[in-house]
């Protein structure tokens, strides 16, 4: 867990947030131990700014991981920040009902499952 903070932290710092200023790094341990990150990219429009956890998410699925354990979220807040909703969709859609861990830089970490952040979430399952 320690690892999966560090380089969620880590990569934080390679976030591109000129405009909002907030920068979230992600890192996602899949089923073979392998670590994937992402950052947050914004860009003038902000509407196409992709947030870390889906950078990570799809940077996994791309080298073809399809099973996943565990992500840790970190941002510069007080508190631990969670997913934003667009995040936690995909997050559930590829990765289940996984560990979620949430950090800051000073240490502060909070851990839950992803169910307790999106309790009635939207799948597949309902348009079948």
């Amino acid at each position: 867990m320690d690892a999966l903070v560090a380089a969620a932290l880590e990569v934080r710092r390679h976030a591109r947030a000129p405009y909002s200023k907030f920068q979230v790094g992600a890192a996602i341990e899949d089923a073979d131990g392998r670590v994937w990150t992402g950052c947050n990219i914004e860009n003038a429009t902000l509407g196409l700014t992709i947030c870390a956890e889906r950078v990570a998410v799809f940077k996994a699925v791309s080298e073809g991981a399809r099973e996943f354990r565990c992500v840790a979220i970190a941002a510069q807040t007080e508190h631990p920040t969670p997913p934003c909703g667009a995040c936690r969709q995909i997050l559930w859609e590829f990765c289940g009902d996984i560990e979620v861990i949430l950090a800051n830089p000073r240490g502060v970490t909070e851990t839950l499952r992803l169910k307790d952040l999106f309790p009635r979430p939207f799948d597949a399952s309902f348009i079948r």
